[in-house]
């Protein structure tokens, strides 16, 4: 079937086109374009039945493991793949993480350094990661969060890691560059990242390091709280430690994950084409020194005030430099880039543990980093900059990172750590008009207030003020740097709300802008980063969009004003007729 232009994200029966709004697909055919068979009639194999030994305490792979689609795979355990060992994953294949109560024991899939996860599905045939509740007929909703653990993968790219707090949990100083993986007890090797010259395997940083391959990849339902909603201590969608360049990694979701959709733990990784929705957290978590690249990222925050299991919603972006980033520090910051941004938050702030901030881009920690072209909707900030540590003991933060001023002394040139323009933010646009409560385009310091019994903050009260620019700033937050403040886009509607079983909606997203919001600030011609014009996600007037055919969630824009024009080629016509008619008489979720 065509793809149907104009959907933003995935294409699902051509009649659904039909009514705007937001459905999840019926994917019990997952992978029929491959010869897969249907989800129902497939067997369920337990992963640990492959060959896996006990290591040290942990559950590894004996030799490369090959998952089929004509089984659901299963996994019940933590389950690791080592060093020099390779998983593959065909496409249509469904992987189901086993539901622990106990979230210590949430099951996930672990690739150590040097081990490789080959995971290249197709935009016809994904390979999906699932809750093993998830019946895959569009019907489980989308706010069963945390339900297993996720996709972690380890490499040996270069990190920021200097204290022996981070020293793969083993107490040992002079470990610099290795670190432990969150949300995993013990100092075992499997769940060790990064490099060390003390370490006979890993002895020194690869940027270049290959881990494998993820492409046309859902992780649905994962983020298990082990350390509890409030210790911090968590599994994310997909997490990313050290992972380096020479991993490929490109459409792929995360779907109502508890914790943080995607983390960066260091690493030189570059991504493309990525759309996460409905977690709890952030949706992208970088720290520790990551410095890769990122382009067409899309996101769309949970509903905090949701009846269901969605808890809470933080920033779009989080930035970190280093948790135990020190007083006379000058060169582990994280320094990624990234170009065509579109993420949508709720409007909301529930604060829960460390989830407070609700920035599009909640700048911490000394912190470097690049954004252009971006659209951000909904945010109670959108560029926010720390101050915390720029004091007499810290010397700099990611303010002092950012900001023009020459003489501000936070600096390195004036005595402090901060390193100048290492944090840029340019040619965005940040609508921050939604019903209900302030929002700013741009602050400093503080942002917001987390009531003491941790309880919901919708329209903080006038008392809770964030930190206002000074003149200076917003010249360069403006003028010299080209960003916008709006209040509305054209074509882009993010008043939303889901139906009674959590698992469609009433009223959905409209996410591309009815012409395309030009810029002459270019992506570079590097190889990595395609080079358009325009600035979010998706172009006007693009008649195949990155998401269309792949994934869980159907959208649309506002721009499909032809509802009859199935096939999207300007006219209805017989063609459009063919596409309609075999589908009479479905049931659309």
């Amino acid at each position: 079937m065509k793809t149907i232009s104009k959907l933003v994200a995935t294409a699902a029966l051509a009649v659904s086109a039909m009514v705007p709004g937001l459905a999840q697909q019926n994917q019990t055919n997952l992978g029929s374009a491959c010869g897969c068979p249907s989800v129902t009639t497939r067997t369920r194999v337990d992963m640990q039945t492959l060959g896996v030994a006990n290591n040290g305490g942990i559950l590894e792979f004996t030799g490369n493991v090959h998952l089929t689609c004509d089984k659901i795979w299963l996994l019940s355990k933590k389950l690791y793949v080592p060093n020099g060992k390779t998983i593959t994953i065909d496409p249509g294949s469904l992987i189901e993480g086993v539901f622990n109560a106990t979230p210590d024991s949430a099951a996930c899939l672990i690739i150590e350094r040097g081990g490789k996860i080959q995971a290249a599905g197709t935009q016809q045939c994904n390979i999906v990661f699932t809750s093993d509740q998830d019946p895959m007929d569009g019907s489980y909703a989308m706010t069963n969060v945390g339900k297993w653990g996720g996709l972690v993968i380890c490499g040996i790219a270069t990190n920021s890691v200097v204290s022996p707090a981070n020293d793969g949990g083993l107490g040992i100083p002079g470990k610099s560059g290795m670190g432990h993986c969150e949300g995993f007890t013990g100092a075992n090797p499997g769940n060790l990242f990064g490099a060390n010259s003390a370490d006979a395997n890993f002895p020194a940083f690869n940027d270049n390091d290959n881990s494998g391959v993820l492409e046309y990849v859902s992780v649905r339902h994962p983020g298990a709280l082990v350390g509890g909603v409030t210790a911090g201590n968590e599994i994310n969608g997909i997490s990313l430690y050290s992972v380096g360049r020479g991993t490929t990694i490109d459409h792929v979701e995360v779907i109502a994950s508890a914790d943080d959709d995607i983390e960066y733990f260091g690493g030189t990784v570059n991504m493309k084409y990525i759309s996460t929705y409905f977690g709890d957290d952030d949706k992208y978590d970088f720290d520790l020194g990551y410095g890769g690249k990122g382009q067409f990222y899309f996101s769309i925050a949970a509903d905090s005030l949701n009846s269901g299991d969605l808890h809470t919603s933080d920033n779009g972006f989080e930035c970190d430099a280093d948790d135990q980033f020190a007083a006379t520090a000058t060169s582990n910051h994280s320094y990624p880039t990234f170009y065509n941004c579109t993420m949508i938050s709720n409007g909301h702030i529930l604060a829960k543990g460390d989830n407070t901030g609700g920035a599009a881009i909640q700048a911490k920690e000394c912190t470097g980093g690049n954004w252009h072209n971006c659209l951000f909707a909904n945010f109670r900030s959108g560029l926010h900059l720390a101050e915390a540590r720029s004091t007499s003991l810290h010397k700099g933060d990611a303010y002092d990172q950012w900001t023009n001023n020459t003489s501000d002394q936070w600096l390195v040139a004036n005595g402090g750590i901060a390193q100048p323009n290492v944090l840029t933010a340019k040619n965005n646009i940040f609508i921050v008009n939604p019903v209900g409560g302030k929002r700013y385009g741009f602050t400093r310091g503080t942002l917001v207030a987390t009531a003491a019994d941790g309880s919901y903050i919708k329209n903080p009260p006038t008392t809770i003020v964030p930190g206002i620019p000074t003149h200076a700033d917003s010249v360069q937050f403006f003028t010299t740097d080209g960003n916008q403040v709006l209040s509305s886009v054209a074509g882009i509607d993010y008043q939303w709300a889901l139906n009674a079983s959590n698992n469609a909606f009433n009223d959905g997203f409209h996410v591309v802008p009815l012409t395309n919001l030009t810029t002459t600030d270019l992506p570079p011609a590097d190889g990595f980063f395609s080079v358009v014009n325009y600035k979010g996600a998706f172009g006007a007037n693009d008649p195949d969009p990155w998401l269309a055919g792949y994934g869980l969630v159907l959208m649309q824009s506002l721009a499909d004003s032809n509802p009859t024009d199935i096939n999207k080629d300007g006219i209805t016509d017989v063609n459009d007729f063919i596409l309609l008619v075999g589908k009479f008489g479905q049931k659309d979720n």
